[in-house]
């Protein structure tokens, strides 16, 4: 029995790295609005009313006949999903290596042809959650036995140039519980609904909204201590 080999399409290019700051930019923006909104009213609440999707565009390559290939969807949602990785491990070659193993596990599991999943978005992005759980896991293991480095590079996001407002939150977002990171990444960096977050996450609704809104009270708290 051979292994199989991802298709060419799929080996890993790191040129299209996520440098630009725009959307850094919409995610930190989008973050302090919703903080914004929950200081005027001073009621605690989850995430903004859930959309009706992942709020990006679905791949246009395929009809409804015939569902995208893995190599369409490498195309249409690697640097999104990288994008995504960062904000969760803070580094973005360990970002990219998250998800060159999701799709490569796609890959090895389903084939070109991606009929037999209903969501291959939905299966990519938990792939990315646990990858980087595995990471977040890994680290903490090594901390324990190796010393702390004097410095620590700066994350990807911050070597673009990004307004200080956007930077805190970023900073901000780095202080929480992961599953508190994890809930407001999916919602408003990926845009997902309650109802995909908790499916993304293996949570019940009811503790992807309570996980929301202490999350946002820790981060606006933080935020207060930055100032």
């Amino acid at each position: 029995m051979t292994t199989a080999t991802p298709p060419a399409a799929l080996r890993w290019d790191r040129a299209g790295a996520p440098e630009h700051p725009a959307p850094w930019r919409r995610f930190g923006r989008a973050l302090r609005t919703r903080l914004l909104a929950r200081a005027r009213t001073d009621t605690p609440t989850g995430p903004a009313a859930p959309g009706t999707g992942t709020g990006t565009a679905a791949v246009a390559v395929s009809g409804p006949e015939q569902p995208p290939g893995i190599e369409e969807l490498y195309h249409h949602r690697r640097l999104s999903l990288v994008r995504l990785a960062v904000l969760l491990v803070d580094d973005l070659p360990t970002a990219e290596d998250v998800v060159q193993d999701a799709f490569t596990a796609l890959f090895r599991r389903h084939g070109h042809r991606l009929a037999s999943l209903d969501d291959p978005e939905a299966y990519l992005r938990t792939s990315v959650v646990n990858g980087a759980r595995s990471v977040l896991r890994r680290r903490r293991t090594v901390r324990a036995h190796t010393p702390a480095p004097e410095q620590h590079a700066p994350a990807p996001e911050e070597d673009v140039l990004l307004h200080e407002d956007h930077r805190e939150v970023l900073a901000a977002l780095r202080t929480l519980t992961r599953r508190q990171r994890e809930v407001l990444v999916l919602r408003y960096w990926s845009h997902l609904s309650e109802a995909e977050i908790a499916a993304t996450l293996g949570l019940s609704r009811g503790a992807v909204k309570s996980t929301a809104s202490r999350a946002l009270d820790a981060l606006g708290r933080r935020l207060e201590v930055l100032r």
